[in-house]
């Protein structure tokens, strides 16, 4: 009953974080950081002042949460294994792709610039906390590929940001500044295969298998 007990109690204090989480960032984008207490935020998220700070004790915290989140893919997997250049980059392109077209990647960016004047600190939260450790999962895998001998890179970190903004450039940059800009999911696909093919003609190493599907 105990273990019972815990996992009950363990899994309604997920329900309440989320749901604190989704009010916050809603409250962020409509108020402003500043102007948005954590009173306000307990009431829209239908729980108690003791409960809210019992999960953050500040806006600061509750704000790296949000950082958290949207930067936190659906599987949680690390980066795949090196060996294939292709296969590999396309899972890892297929995966941001889908992170940045959730809403709430959209929301994060928003309120930081909105708010980036007065609380530049929300930047290097998002930064440290957010696109830097996924900038590091991908960094990881091209040393991983190099150690392979599959790919000749020097500047792994900027063969990571040559991928990574090939993609985003399409996929998450108009759609944070243009209204009602979509992209499909073939023109996605499409972006993600060139990416990939991109830094395999670039950096991919002389005989090195880089495709499972010849």
């Amino acid at each position: 009953m105990n273990r019972i007990a815990t996992t009950y109690h363990q899994r309604v204090a997920q329900e309440k974080r989320a749901l604190i989480v989704t009010a916050a960032t809603a409250l962020f984008l409509e108020m402003g950081y500043d102007r948005t207490s954590l009173a306000q935020i307990a009431e829209r998220s239908g729980v108690s002042r003791a409960t809210l700070f019992k999960q953050f004790p500040s806006k600061a915290a509750l704000f790296g949460a949000i950082v958290a989140e949207s930067w936190s893919t659906a599987d949680e997997e690390g980066p795949p294994p090196a060996g294939n250049l292709v296969d590999g980059l396309s899972t890892i392109g297929r995966r941001y792709a889908e992170l940045l077209s959730q809403p709430q990647m959209t929301d994060l960016f928003r309120i930081v610039i909105a708010e980036l004047p007065r609380f530049p600190e929300l930047a290097h939260a998002q930064f440290l906390h957010g696109k830097m450790p996924y900038f590091e999962s991908v960094r990881g895998y091209l040393l991983a590929e190099r150690e392979a001998g599959t790919v000749r890179v020097e500047d792994v970190d900027l063969a990571a940001t040559q991928f990574l903004g090939m993609i985003s450039n399409y996929v998450f940059w108009p759609t944070l500044l243009v209204p009602g800009w979509e992209v499909s999911a073939e023109r996605v696909t499409q972006v993600v295969d060139e990416a990939v093919r991109t830094i395999a003609a670039r950096y991919a190493a002389t005989g090195a298998e880089t495709s499972t599907s010849d």
